[in-house]
């Protein structure tokens, strides 16, 4: 090997070496930036106690009560149609007309202490029973398990071993563990963001319980299918109406850009976390996804690619129906987003690059409340077991 030969290796190696300590120099001075607006107290919506009586005291996110059952034609419109809301918002909003237009949004699974049986009513499924005065043997029941995926739509199935037995979730592993059960319950989900469950499907699940029925001698109801489709198509488009994500935009001024290292360090210290799909997200203490931190840009954030990339700007996203007490919640984001806009040197704007004043946002704010309230006259809570499965 010559001596210039030698001499460029060295001068590489000397470059490459010289690279990361500068990169790692630069991410613990971020780091200790971001600390250092941290350290003073900012007020925290989710966090700080209120007063009892204060009309704004915290309320925690609850798991889905038990809802009454309603009539098929009860999913009422909201009084503004989501595309004028999309059209008057400063913040973007982007409406799920087609569910399937919105890509899925993974959320922590609310793990109810209570009875399943709370968590499942006819408003979002199609619930058939089946009763015996003997147990069913849970190797029949196995086959029931085995065609849970056969419908096009989500199937859950409940089972009680006696009249005073407790409600549970019948699982394949829980089954095996079980001696079998005397009352069943099949519930088969109406709708969610590919849209509604077809007729032919819930025909489907309809006969495969009337034939179960039979071979194990017991006795089934099965509610109207055709009834059953009309109330799937209207809850359909209501979850339409309602499918909205609000987001805030904070982009570069004058042209500049961010560096990702000073994107991921702030990002951490805020309390999001980096997932494998590209996307930081800020879940609360049961795992739930409150909002999620993307890239402005097209390409995702790949935690080896974070020391070199730049970017001109990030994107906070609310999912209104997959957050419960989103008020709160959107107050959280707005918060986080102020931080963000003056620790990174950039400005919050709307999807058409207009700058957001406060004023704007408290629109939109006012306009998420909306949405939950109409959810919730329509029994369905923004955030619910329910809503979880209706909105994925």
């Amino acid at each position: 090997m010559s001596d210039l030969q030698l001499s460029l290796i060295i001068i590489g190696i000397i470059v490459i070496a010289g690279v990361v300590v500068f990169n790692w120099i630069q991410q613990q001075r971020y780091r200790r930036k971001v600390q250092a607006a941290f350290d003073h107290k900012h007020d925290d919506i989710l966090l700080d106690e209120y007063d009892t009586e204060d009309a704004f005291q915290r309320i925690e996110p609850r798991f889905n009560k038990t809802t009454p059952e309603v009539p098929a034609d009860t999913f009422a419109p909201m009084d503004a149609p989501v595309g004028e809301i999309k059209k008057t918002s400063s913040v973007p909003l982007m409406s799920g007309a087609a569910h399937a237009s919105l890509g899925h949004i993974s959320s922590g699974t609310h793990a109810s202490t209570s009875s399943p049986l709370l968590d499942f009513d006819s408003n979002t499924n199609y619930i058939i029973n089946i009763r015996s005065d003997a147990l069913i043997a849970n190797t029949y029941i196995a086959k029931l398990l085995q065609r849970k995926f056969d419908f096009g739509k989500t199937v859950v199935w409940l089972g009680q071993q006696d009249s005073n037995a407790p409600w549970e979730e019948i699982t394949t592993e829980s089954n095996v563990e079980s001696d079998g059960y005397n009352h069943l319950k099949g519930c088969l989900q109406l709708a969610d963001r590919a849209g509604p469950i077809s007729e032919v499907n819930l025909s489907k699940f309809r006969d495969l319980v009337l034939e179960f029925a039979s071979q194990v001698h017991a006795v089934a109801e099965c509610p109207d299918i055709v009834a059953t489709h009309d109330k799937a198509v209207k809850l359909d488009r209501f979850c339409a109406d309602v499918d909205v994500m609000i987001g805030i935009n904070i982009i570069s001024k004058d042209e500049g850009a961010f560096v990702g290292t000073k994107i991921r360090a702030l990002a951490e210290a805020s309390g999001f976390r980096l997932e494998p799909e590209g996307v930081f997200k800020y879940r609360d203490d049961s795992g739930n996804v409150l909002f999620t931190l993307s890239n402005y840009e097209s390409s995702p954030f790949v935690p080896e690619n974070m020391k070199s990339l730049t970017t001109h700007g990030v994107t906070f996203l609310l999912d209104v129906p997959r957050v419960a007490q989103g008020e709160r919640v959107f107050d959280q984001m707005a918060h986080l987003a102020k931080i963000f806009s003056n620790t990174l040197g950039g400005i919050m704007v709307d999807d058409n690059r207009v700058p957001l004043s406060d004023s704007g946002i408290q629109r939109s704010k006012q306009q998420l409340i909306e949405i939950q309230a109409s959810m919730k006259r329509n029994h369905i809570n923004a955030g619910s077991s329910s809503a979880l499965r209706l909105f994925v």
